[in-house]
């Protein structure tokens, strides 16, 4: 049986070059790509240069743990060093938000924290999956994202052709 997760892509390093190697591996691994606009968005939590951010959905029949494992093999793969600061600039850093409604604290907190927190994360998220219902907020992300503290973080819209990932 097939699941939906829900995948949050950043990079202030060349973002261009490694959101589009991140995109090219993850349609290698789960096939079609349901995509997000591209959003360009200040450093978070430290002084860097602005990031690049999105959010794509994929179908998978992989577990949780292996999804993330996944992911931390990607990023590996695209510069991301092991054990790397949380707040730094980076190649690449893809992170689970959904694993359809499923709610858990291991192997990874799902849903993640951030897509209440953070603008990059929950407007491209809403412009994606609009009507969808966060589990545990129990709101659509377009009515997250409309009670969203806009002054909070600074962000907006970048036209970004990534060309044909195949």
């Amino acid at each position: 049986m097939s699941s939906r997760v829900f995948i949050s892509l950043g990079s202030n390093i060349e973002p261009e070059r490694y959101l589009r190697a991140g995109l090219q591996e993850l349609q290698t691994i789960f096939g079609e790509l349901a995509c997000s606009p591209i959003y360009e968005s200040e450093s978070v939590g430290f002084k860097g240069s602005n990031f690049l951010n999105m959010v794509v959905s994929v179908p998978t029949v992989m577990l949780v743990a292996e999804v993330v494992a996944c992911f931390k093999a990607i990023e590996l793969r695209h510069g991301r060093l092991p054990g790397a600061k949380k707040f730094a600039p980076r190649t690449l850093d893809l992170d689970l938000l959904l694993y359809d409604d499923l709610i858990c604290q291991n192997p990874v907190v799902l849903p993640r924290a951030e897509i209440l927190t953070n603008a990059f994360v929950l407007w491209p998220l809403a412009e994606l999956a609009p009507t969808l219902v966060h589990p545990i907020a129990g709101k659509s992300y377009a009515q997250l994202w409309d009670e969203y503290d806009k002054s909070r973080q600074k962000l907006w819209p970048v036209a970004v052709d990534f060309g044909p990932l195949a």
